[in-house]
């Protein structure tokens, strides 16, 4: 057996240190664990994160009005109506983006435990995020990304936050695109004992919570009312998962869930070639239907980020309309964020159309912009990957071969995903890891709960895979 094989080996063992938690004791069927049981255990209530989240500046953002771009949205909308728009301004938060949520908990917990670190396997926000907290906690930081192709060029976007997170004192191993990410994560979690700031940790999960249940308080406090949608940027799916959470536990059942995501099919996220060929490193397809369809493909043996537990709708946008989305909320609202956040806000953009005036329609979340956040040097560095970047209908981008930024504010469009289709998916998925063809009832209603589907549903997707139910 070589270093490689011995280490994984290891892995859950190192898993369970590194953060504290036996999966094994949720385990039930042949498919199935308690979900809500292993959400319980973290510990801390809602009350509870929302007071350590306070304790270092976390939460509590603000919910703005867009009223010129919901004014244009009216503007060009084929009967002339388009709900309110509002974006909570989690750029307000000390890293610059909701994944301060994220790592607040995370971060309290080790040093509860009393652990002299934590470490996370991240090249986005989360990253900074959990820098720092750590500074503030004073414990040690480091954070694993993939920053680089083979040639050793790196994206704009994820160099840029990788300087954040030194700029907070972490150290920053920085990898080329492949599976040594994960190879290195785990030796830096045995090597040093530090702890597991996982991105899908019940933790980490649980800190978004806030941000959904704020966004229903807000809107109840100043219109007497839940908002009608919330569109939230969907990438490895923690981000739905506690806002959906957080909404419910607000009394905002009613409120629907959009996830949105930036259409990057055909371009592969493991891919050195096409590595630098998108400019979207986050909120992308290329992690939002794999995470989506299979959670617990992520560095914890059972994810607490289950997106499809909580969505009503999932809708994709181009990379050039987040682009000219960027530019129009910087340049008629006198808000410049990055991309992340610009991607629901495009979307939502389009989804108001559908809706009535009194309606309200709200983007979770914006994030901090900088140097290779901009669009600008992100536009200059696809050209340089040989990507055309021109003006029209977004309708003809290609990804990975162009981005059309729209010339016409009628020109941002949603594409709309049938959810059905990733439920099939992910009872698919969960099917494949068991041996033989059949579960017990309490993986039936296992697959219920995890695809927001009923059991009758659920039982004639088993039958198409010719699995049986005992």
């Amino acid at each position: 057996m070589n270093k490689y094989e011995e280490l994984m080996a290891r892995k859950n063992e190192i898993m369970k240190k590194s953060i504290g938690i036996d999966y094994s004791k949720y385990e039930k069927g042949k498919l199935s664990f308690d979900y809500e049981e292993m959400m319980k255990d973290t510990g801390y209530t809602l009350s509870d994160v929302i007071r350590i989240q306070s304790d270092t500046g976390v939460g509590d953002t603000p919910l703005l009005e867009l009223r010129n771009i919901t004014k244009l949205a009216r503007k060009v909308s084929k009967n002339g109506k388009a709900a309110r728009i509002f974006i909570k301004d989690e750029s307000a938060n000390p890293s610059g983006s909701f994944k301060d949520r994220r790592a607040t908990l995370s971060v309290y917990d080790a040093k509860t435990k009393g652990y002299k670190g934590v470490a996370s396997a991240t090249s986005g926000n989360y990253g900074a995020a959990v820098a720092s907290q750590a500074a503030m906690r004073g414990l040690h930081c480091i954070i694993v990304q993939e920053a680089y192709d083979s040639r050793k060029i790196g994206q704009p976007e994820i160099l840029e936050k990788g300087r954040k997170c030194e700029a907070f004192g972490a150290e920053v191993l920085r990898l080329t695109v492949g599976p040594e990410l994960f190879y290195t994560y785990l030796k830096v979690l045995e090597d040093t004992g530090y702890y597991n700031a996982s991105l899908y940790s019940t933790y980490g999960v649980s800190g978004v919570e806030s941000l959904g249940y704020e966004i229903a308080i807000n809107c109840r406090e100043r219109f007497g009312k839940n908002p009608d949608a919330v569109v939230v940027t969907h990438a490895g799916g923690g981000n739905v998962t506690g806002t959906g959470r957080g909404l419910i536990k607000a009394g905002a059942s009613d409120t629907k869930l959009i996830g949105a995501s930036v259409n990057l099919k055909g371009l592969h996220m493991a891919s050195d070639n096409d590595f630098n060929k998108k400019s979207f490193t986050t909120g992308h397809t290329g992690f939002g239907i794999p995470f989506m369809t299979n959670p617990d493909r992520s560095d914890v043996p059972r994810s607490a980020a289950r997106p499809l537990r909580y969505l009503d709708r999932y809708v994709t946008v181009t990379q050039g309309e987040v682009f000219y989305t960027t530019e129009l909320l910087a340049q008629i609202e006198g808000l410049e964020r990055g991309p992340a956040g610009n991607t629901s806000l495009a979307a939502a953009f389009a989804i108001s159309q559908e809706m009535e005036d009194d309606q309200i329609v709200v983007v979770q979340e914006t994030e901090y912009t900088g140097a290779g956040k901009h669009i600008l040097p992100q536009l200059t560095f696809a050209k340089k990957n040989g990507i055309d970047v021109t003006l029209g209908d977004p309708k003809d981008e290609i990804p990975g071969k162009n981005i059309v930024i729209p010339d016409h504010p009628s020109k941002i469009y949603i594409e709309n995903h049938d959810l059905n289709d990733y439920r099939k998916s992910y009872v698919k998925n969960a099917a494949m890891k068991i041996s033989g063809n059949e579960i017990l009832k309490t993986d039936l209603d296992f697959l219920s709960e995890e695809t927001k589907q009923n059991k009758e549903q659920i039982s004639r997707i088993l039958q198409e895979l010719n699995i049986v139910v005992r």
